[in-house]
């Protein structure tokens, strides 16, 4: 404070110091974001033009009030990392929200398209970005990996179009390119070139909406009548490299974790161990780490994987030695420092075995494939045997089905030709009994037919006894078949059909 006296002509001042008023400050004003949930919705940077842009997808959300729930419960062991990616590389935290709208958060889906993962990369951009896929691995359900990855993609859109983070989410979904000529055609015809003006495909149209209707329901639950879980803002995995191939029962072994756990952290595991050549970098619960490097440290020489030496048999080749083993050609000529595919009858080679019976690795993908062939859904189950000739189109004509259902229900790959031998499962609708028939039915009457069928290409007997709606077991009844030789073009059956059946109902 100053203060100025003046004493004739001589003016003197005085600096008075006042110790400054100390600044009260409200504790309760200060937010500890423990929930993520509230930390992400907290540092929202992407906004629509208004509510009415985003009404059709917050109403499908306040219909299906459970929806968010079983997402937070999937998203939980990776919300952290994601968003921990995201904001590593400058994204806006919205991103973080991305894979509700591209997978549930489900590690596992897998669309019609042949996208995968939480991040639904297809195989060629995947690729791009160096997500492998091989026998043991693809990197595309990689959490970590493929987190990575979509944060660079996103970022080298988003410097395509110059900044606009709405036109390089957009673009993420349906391709650089054709967000590209939505733009020139606007350019062209005068139209504003930002994402609400675009001619986009529809899914894609409703994609941005999306997740930015997902970020406004978190942000406020209560206005829309949604419940969100709280999930705890601390890391809840950690990445541990491994320089060798383990088996995961000893991953289990060594975590006290179980295999679901495991795969449902690792989803980029295909199989019963971890990739055989180069580093892998695996999840596990924080609480589990210091557990499992001490058992590292503890069985330092201890085999990873357990080994086989497999005699050559008269007959024997690498591609069937490797399909006896669960394991791949290129495996065992590793292994075995092979360069060609000639084996010797009587020479010995080293094969990896798992530790564990095939059921014992719940989520491998053979046993999600055999989980697929059980599960229920509406309709009727059919499983088609893939035979020389046949292909998607030909065996959707066949079943009255669409290949793009074919490829969703048995998580195929719609370009990649089909292998004989190989199951099939499809869902037929269920028939319909004939309105004219149930009064039959209730007098009570049986009529059976006896019709002499001619096996065409293609046919087995799962598809003959569908078609005719019979059990196998009849089939082979009413012809003697053994089940042992595959049935012969243009061989002759005998089918009994029950055209009314009193037992109906």
């Amino acid at each position: 404070m100053l203060f100025t006296a003046c004493e004739g002509t001589t003016v003197s001042t005085i600096v008075v110091k006042v110790a400054p008023k100390p600044v009260q400050i409200n504790t309760s004003d200060l937010v500890v974001e423990k929930d993520l949930w509230r930390y992400i919705a907290n540092r929202y940077t992407l906004n629509a033009p208004s509510q009415k842009e985003l009404f059709w997808h917050i109403d499908w959300f306040k219909k299906n009030p459970d929806y968010l729930i079983r997402v937070t419960k999937r998203a939980q062991p990776y919300l952290h990392l994601v968003k921990t990616e995201v904001e590593r590389a400058g994204l806006p935290i919205e991103i973080a929200l991305l894979p509700i709208v591209e997978s549930a958060y489900y590690p596992f889906s897998y669309s019609h398209g042949t996208a995968s993962g939480l991040w639904q990369f297809i195989p060629s951009t995947g690729k791009l970005y160096g997500l492998q896929n091989n026998w043991w691995y693809d990197a595309r359900r990689d959490v970590l990996a493929s987190t990575k990855a979509a944060v660079r993609y996103l970022k080298n859109l988003n410097k395509l179009f110059k900044g606009d983070w709405l036109l390089a989410i957009a673009a993420y979904n349906s391709g650089p390119g054709r967000v590209q000529k939505a733009i020139a055609k606007n350019k062209q015809q005068g139209r504003p070139t930002d994402f609400w003006h675009l001619d986009l495909p529809k899914e894609t149209r409703g994609y941005v909406p999306r997740l930015l209707a997902v970020a406004q329901l978190i942000k406020h639950p209560e206005r829309y009548g949604q419940i969100i879980t709280t999930v705890s803002n601390t890391p809840q995995v950690q990445a541990i490299k491994l320089n060798s191939q383990f088996d995961l029962a000893l991953i289990s072994e060594w975590t006290g974790l179980d295999l679901e756990q495991l795969y449902t952290l690792n989803p980029g595991l295909k199989r019963w161990a971890t990739p055989s050549k180069g580093s892998y970098n695996l999840l596990l619960p924080i609480d589990t780490i210091a557990t499992f490097k001490k058992n590292l440290a503890k069985h330092p020489k201890e085999a990873r994987v357990k080994w086989v030496r497999h005699q050559i048999n008269q007959g024997d080749s690498l591609s069937k030695i490797a399909h006896q083993f669960n394991t791949t050609i290129s495996q065992i000529k590793s292994v075995n420092d092979l360069h060609g595919n000639v084996v010797r009858v009587g020479k010995y080679l080293i094969v990896p075995i798992p530790q564990k019976n095939a059921q014992y690795y719940s989520l491998s993908e053979v046993q999600r494939e055999a989980q697929r062939m059980n599960a229920e859904k509406t309709g009727v189950r059919v499983i088609h045997t893939v035979v020389s000739g046949d292909s998607l189109w030909s065996i959707a004509r066949q079943y009255n089905t669409h290949v793009d259902s074919i490829v969703k229900w048995n998580h195929i790959t719609k370009t990649k030709p089909l292998q004989v031998g190989k199951k099939l499962v499809l869902w037929q609708p269920n028939s319909t009994k004939p309105k004219d028939l149930s009064k039959l039915v209730n007098v009570g009457i049986n009529i059976d037919r006896k019709i002499t069928y001619y096996v065409k290409s293609g046919d087995n007997l799962s598809i003959i006894a569908h078609k005719f709606g019979v059990r196998i077991g009849q089939l082979k009844k009413w012809n003697q078949l053994t089940g042992k030789k595959p049935l012969q073009l243009k061989q002759k059956l005998t089918i009994i059909v029950n055209v009314v059946n009193s037992n109906m109902k």
